[in-house]
């Protein structure tokens, strides 16, 4: 099996831009492999298909507010991080952009205050950074604060406080 397995072209039309108000109510395709059709149908109609012995996997997992955006200290150039995973402790592998300004060494303030500030500490693997925050507080409650929900590409929109 290959990646490209999973390649396909959705028309845009169909790309929810919001969740549905009533999460049930959200579209539910149904393949049957054996007979070779497929249905549409509604979430809420998922109970018709499980039997006895089947498993579901529920995601309860929540996505942090990664994407943030400061200023690069002494230039006052726009930079925007989005959080990829946290090394250890304080320090992050982040995408930065635009990563090719900042160099290690340098700092990046969120707030204007300077109380939620990153150092680039190192280079990661392909262009990221490796960035160390300084913080009043807890690091997770500030996220809170000044980050935003990371959105895929195909959503057109900017996030806001419901996502």
């Amino acid at each position: 099996m290959h990646i490209n397995d999973f390649d396909y072209e959705l028309p845009k039309e169909l790309i929810a831009q919001r969740p549905m108000e009533e999460r049930d109510q959200c579209r539910l395709m149904v393949l049957d492999r054996q007979n070779k059709t497929i249905e549409h149908k509604h979430f809420y109609d998922v109970l018709d298909y499980l039997q006895p012995g089947d498993c579901l996997v529920m995601n309860d997992s929540k996505v942090i507010p990664a994407r943030i955006f400061g200023v690069k200290e002494g230039t006052g150039a726009k930079v925007e991080f989005l959080l990829i995973k946290r090394l250890e402790g304080d320090i992050w592998e982040s995408m930065v952009r635009p990563g090719k300004r900042l160099k290690v060494g340098e700092s990046v303030s969120f707030t204007e205050d300077g109380s939620f500030r990153a150092v680039i500490r190192d280079y990661g693997e392909d262009g990221t950074r490796h960035v160390e925050f300084f913080y009043d507080g807890i690091f997770l409650e500030r996220l809170e604060e000044i980050g935003h929900m990371p959105l895929p590409p195909y959503i057109e929109r900017s996030s806001d406080k419901d996502d």
